[in-house]
C-alpha cells in the first residue's frame, strides 16, 4: 500500500484514479511516497525519506523546492496544458478589460444605488468609460506554449493582428498556430510594434523583470500589458511609473501584490487563471495518472526536474536510476548490473539539465546489484520494480 498526501483540496475525479487497494490517499497521510499539491508552499516542508514524487496540479512549480527535490531523487511533475483553456479564456477577458473600463464602469453603477432615474444617469455618465475595440489591433504574445498558442489563435479569430515569440517553440506548437500569426525575431520586435502584450512564460531567472524600465522604454505609447503568468515577470515599480507617465495605459495582472493593489491603471484579478471546475478536474486527473504510472513502472512524463524517459514492460524486473548528468555514468550503471551476470534486455536513458535518468529492463534484481548502483558517485536514487 502506497501513501499519497494531499496538500490542498484535490478534485475527487483525480484522486479516484488511484486504486483503493493499492493507495492510501488523504490530507492526513504520513510517510508518503507521493504528494499532490496545488498552491501550498512546500519550501519549508521537511520531506520524509520515502518520498519519491511530487505532482503539482498546474503548470507553475514556484511553490516547490525543485533543486532540493532533484538532489534527493524526488521527481516533480506538473500538468502542462491541463488548465490551458481556462487561462486562455481569462486572457481574452483580460484583453477586453484592458480595452474598456468595464471594472470602473461597474463600480460606478454601484454608486447609483437608491438614486432616482438610474437608466438616465447611466446614459449620461457612460462616456467616462469608453474604450477601444480589439479588431485590427496588434497583439504580441510572448511564450507560445500550451496557453500562449491558444491565446494567439483566439485573438487571431477575433480579428487582431497577432505577433508571437518563443525561443523554445516546439515543432508541435508551431504547427498548432494559425498560419496568419507572425513569428517575431525577438522580444524587441514585440516591444516596439504591439498595441497589446500578453505574457505566457514561466518565472525563471532569465524572465524575472522582463517588463522593466528598459523594455518599457522601447514600447509604443499607451501600450496595454497583460500578465497571467507570474508576478515576477513585471517590475511593479517600473510599471507604475510607466502608467503615471502614460507610457502604459493599462496593466492587467492575475497576480496582485501589495505594490499593485488599488493602483490607478492596474486591474488586479485574484489569480483566477486556472480557477474553473474543468481546469481543476483536468489538472487533478493528469497529475494522478502521471503519479500512478511513475509509482508503478518508473516511467516519467511531464517532470520539471528529470527527463521524460519511459519503457514498456518487457521483462521480469526493471531498475530505475536517478543520477547526475555527468560523464561515464551510463557505463558505470550498466557495468554494475552486468557484473552480477544479469542481462540488460532493454534500456532507456535521458538527461535534463544537471539530472539524468536510466531505466534498465532485466531478468532479475538482487540486493548486491542495488547496493553497487547506490555506491556509484553521482547516483541520487535507485528504484526497482
Amino acid at each position: 500500500m502506497k501513501n499519497i498526501k494531499l496538500m490542498n483540496k484535490i478534485a475527487k475525479v483525480g484522486t479516484d484514479n488511484f486504486d483503493k487497494n493499492e493507495y492510501n490517499v488523504g490530507e492526513n497521510v504520513e510517510n508518503a511516497q507521493a504528494i499532490m499539491v496545488r498552491s501550498a508552499a512546500l519550501h519549508d516542508m521537511e520531506f520524509n525519506s520515502e518520498l519519491e514524487a511530487i505532482a503539482r496540479c498546474g503548470a507553475g512549480v514556484n511553490n516547490i523546492p525543485i533543486e532540493r527535490c532533484t538532489e534527493n531523487g524526488i521527481v516533480v511533475f506538473n500538468t502542462p496544458g491541463a488548465n490551458a483553456n481556462g487561462v486562455k479564456e481569462l486572457a481574452i477577458c483580460a484583453l477586453i478589460l484592458a480595452s474598456r473600463d468595464v471594472v470602473g464602469g461597474i463600480k460606478w453603477v454601484e454608486t447609483l444605488k437608491d438614486e432616482a432615474g438610474v437608466a438616465k444617469l447611466v446614459e449620461k455618465g457612460k462616456s467616462a468609460y469608453v474604450g477601444n475595440e480589439l479588431l485590427g489591433k496588434t497583439l504580441g504574445v510572448i511564450g507560445l506554449g500550451a496557453i500562449g498558442g491558444m491565446v494567439a489563435n483566439s485573438a487571431n479569430a477575433l480579428g487582431m493582428n497577432v505577433v508571437g515569440y518563443d525561443p523554445y517553440l516546439t515543432p508541435k506548437a508551431a504547427w498548432n498556430l494559425a498560419p496568419s500569426i507572425k513569428q517575431a525575431s525577438g522580444y524587441e520586435e514585440i516591444f516596439k510594434t504591439c498595441d497589446y502584450i500578453t505574457l505566457h512564460v514561466p518565472a525563471t531567472p532569465t524572465t524575472k523583470n522582463m517588463i522593466c524600465e528598459a523594455s518599457l522604454s522601447t514600447m509604443k505609447d499607451g501600450v496595454k500589458i497583460i500578465n497571467l503568468s507570474r508576478a515576477d515577470l513585471v517590475n511593479a515599480t517600473d510599471i507604475k511609473k510607466a502608467i503615471a507617465d502614460k507610457k502604459v495605459s493599462v496593466y492587467v495582472t492575475d497576480f496582485p501584490t501589495e505594490e499593485t493593489v488599488c493602483e490607478s491603471g492596474i486591474v488586479n484579478i485574484p489569480h483566477l487563471g486556472a480557477s474553473t471546475f474543468e481546469s481543476e478536474d483536468n489538472c487533478a486527473v493528469m497529475a494522478a495518472k502521471q503519479l500512478d504510472e511513475y509509482l508503478k513502472t518508473g516511467n516519467i512524463k511531464n517532470s520539471v526536474n528529470f527527463p521524460a524517459v519511459s519503457l514498456p514492460r518487457s521483462s521480469n524486473a526493471r531498475i530505475c536510476v536517478m543520477h547526475k548528468n555527468i560523464p561515464n555514468m551510463l557505463s558505470q550503471i550498466t557495468t554494475a548490473i552486468s557484473n552480477e551476470g544479469v542481462n540488460i534486455e532493454n534500456l532507456a536513458n535521458g538527461s535534463k539539465g544537471d539530472a539524468a535518468y536510466t531505466i534498465a529492463e532485466v531478468e532479475k534484481v538482487d540486493e548486491k546489484t542495488i547496493n553497487d548502483l547506490k555506491s556509484i558517485e553521482g547516483v541520487l536514487r535507485v528504484k526497482c520494480y
